[in-house]
C-alpha cells in the first residue's frame, strides 16, 4: 500500500495544478475585459468632449426682442488737398464775385432811385395836366363870359341906327372895337362901316381880316 501512495499522489497533483492554471486564466481574461471597459469608458468622454466644447464655442441666437446695434457710418475719403496755384484762383474768383455783388447792389440801388424818380415825375406830369385842364376850363369859362358880355353889347349897337353907332365907333380903340365889330352881323356891321371915318374904317377893315387870318389858321401857313 505505501508502495503505491506517490502514483496517486501526482494525479491530483497534476489535476489541482491545471484546475489553478484555469482559474488564473479566467482571471487574466477577466482582469483584460475590465481593462478594455475601462479604456472604453475613459475614451468616450474624449470623444464628446469637442462636441461640448464646439457647442459652448457656438454663438448663441439672438432673442426677437433684442436690439440690432446700428450700423457704423462708411467712413468716406475727404477731398483731395488744394494747391496753392488753385488757392490763389478760388481767392481771385471770389474777390471777383465780391466786386461784381457790389456792382450789382449798385446798380440796383440806382435802379431804384430811377424808378422813384419816374414816379415822382409821372405824379407831377399827372398834376400838370389836372391843373392845365383846370386852367384850360377857366379859360373857356372866362372865354364864355366875355363873349356873353360882348354879345350883350353888340346887340345894343346893332339895335342903334348905323350913322349913331359910327359916330361912337370913330372914338372906340381899336382892340375894343374889333371885338365889337368881329361879333356883329355882317348885315348890321356894313353901314355903320359906311357912316365911320374913312380913316377909321380903313383901318378896322385891315385889323379885323388880319385877326381873323390868325384865328382861322394858327400856324400861320
Amino acid at each position: 500500500m505505501k508502495a503505491f501512495g506517490p502514483i496517486r499522489l501526482l494525479p491530483l497533483t497534476i489535476f489541482a495544478m491545471a484546475g489553478l492554471l484555469v482559474a488564473k486564466s479566467a482571471q487574466l481574461v477577466h482582469a483584460a475585459a475590465a481593462t478594455g471597459s475601462e479604456q472604453t469608458t475613459t475614451t468616450a468622454p474624449a470623444t464628446t468632449a469637442p462636441a461640448h466644447a464646439s457647442a459652448a464655442q457656438a454663438p448663441k441666437p439672438a432673442p426677437a426682442h433684442a436690439t440690432v446695434a446700428p450700423k457704423p457710418p462708411e467712413i468716406t475719403p475727404g477731398p483731395p488737398p488744394i494747391s496753392d496755384g488753385e488757392r490763389t484762383v478760388l481767392l481771385e474768383l471770389r474777390q471777383r464775385r465780391q466786386e461784381l455783388d457790389g456792382r450789382e447792389a449798385t446798380l440796383a440801388a440806382r435802379e431804384s432811385v430811377l424808378v422813384a424818380t419816374e414816379l415822382k415825375l409821372s405824379a407831377r406830369v399827372a398834376e400838370l395836366q389836372a391843373l392845365q385842364k383846370k386852367l384850360e376850363g377857366l379859360e373857356t369859362a372866362r372865354e364864355q363870359r366875355e363873349d356873353t358880355s360882348w354879345r350883350g353889347l353888340v346887340k345894343v349897337y346893332e339895335s342903334m341906327k348905323p350913322r349913331d353907332a359910327a359916330v361912337i365907333f370913330n372914338d372906340l380903340d381899336m382892340p375894343v372895337l374889333l371885338q365889337v365889330v368881329d361879333r356883329m352881323k355882317e348885315a348890321k356891321a356894313a353901314p355903320v362901316l359906311a357912316a365911320m371915318q374913312a380913316d377909321k374904317a380903313r383901318e378896322l377893315t385891315t385889323k379885323l381880316a388880319d385877326m381873323r387870318t390868325r384865328r382861322d389858321n394858327p400856324s400861320g401857313t
